[in-house]
């Protein structure tokens, strides 16, 4: 019974993703402004837009890459491509991103998310630490009220206005012009946003809150008949150094291909998927989760560099 609901669940899987109806002509002059466009996918994302012939307006924190990325786009075919540097750990920033979105390209066909801020792993005592910090920076807002709540002053520490707040912001401040085009809203994501896993849990809770909130935003925005997909894509560890850094030492897992994953970013979004997930059997782990909600420690170490202690 077990390799028969295997075997179905592999030819749901194969039938999904053969169905392709992705049409490049769809993104020729489409206004995309894109986040976390220097480095890893986010860079990759910004190539294969150009190669497209989207316009483009990229943002990420540091310039000089910005510029390199930038040089690229124009000579692999972008019509138009603009950058402003920008860190997102500044609660005033999302506005004017945005806003110089809005100046260069007249309106957004699509916001493509893909920022990241920092989160240490690490030993439990130092996740506790960070999960502190978190936890001290959320209870800090008001209640909310709508997408607007997160738009007032508040004290924030950078990992959740980086990670989660800077992300409603954005949304909040782009949603009137991509109502307007009938646009497309793309979060890049992890897996750690769906399955939780050992010494994350700060970076784990801003991309659960991230799933969550877009769920959400989703459904309300059928309610009210606005035609704005919400693509949330689920990708594995980025091959960018920070991400590498990040968890050094405390996982085994191997860096996702950047041209393929934004490739999948790509061809999800502009089919208005709800759903993007690379490697492609994140949908499943997605899956599995509701049968294995509680694995075995055993089962867990063999993604993590970690001993048990000798038996006394």
């Amino acid at each position: 019974m077990k390799v028969l609901l295997l075997v179905g669940l592999g030819a749901l899987f194969f039938a999904y993703y053969w169905d392709d109806n992705f049409d490049p002509a769809s993104l020729q002059g489409a206004r995309v402004l894109l986040t976390g466009a220097s480095v890893g996918v986010g860079e990759e994302l910004a190539y294969h837009y150009a190669r497209l012939g989207s316009h483009l307006v990229l943002t990420a924190h540091t310039e000089a890459l910005l510029q390199k990325v930038v040089g690229n786009c124009r000579k692999l075919g972008a019509p138009k491509v603009f950058y402003i540097a920008a860190d997102m750990a500044s609660p005033e920033v999302p506005e004017r991103v945005v806003q110089f979105a809005l100046d260069k390209l007249g309106g957004l066909d699509y916001l493509v998310m893909n920022h990241l801020g920092t989160a240490p792993a690490g030993t439990r005592g130092r996740s506790a630490q960070a999960t502190r910090w978190l936890m001290q920076a959320l209870g800090s807002a008001p209640a909310p009220s709508g997408l607007r709540f997160l738009l007032r002053p508040v004290t924030r520490s950078r990992h959740l206005q980086v990670n989660f707040l800077s992300y409603v912001q954005l949304t909040s401040l782009a949603l009137p012009s991509l109502t307007d085009s009938k646009g497309s809203l793309v979060v890049v994501s992890s897996l750690l946003g769906r399955v939780p896993t050992s010494f994350s849990s700060p970076y784990s809770a801003a991309k659960f809150a991230l799933d969550s909130l877009f769920g959400s935003l989703r459904r309300e925005l059928d309610v009210q008949d606005v035609n704005v997909a919400i693509t949330m894509c689920v990708l594995g560890l980025q091959d960018r150094a920070s991400a590498a850094e990040g968890v050094r030492g405390v996982t085994r897992a191997k860096a996702a291909p950047g041209p393929k994953a934004a490739l999948a970013v790509i061809r999800g979004s502009a089919t208005r998927a709800s759903g993007v997930f690379y490697p492609w059997r994140f949908h499943l782990l997605c899956l599995l989760r509701g049968w294995m909600p509680q694995p075995r420690a055993w089962f867990i170490r063999q993604e993590l560099n970690i001993t048990t202690p000798a038996a006394a």
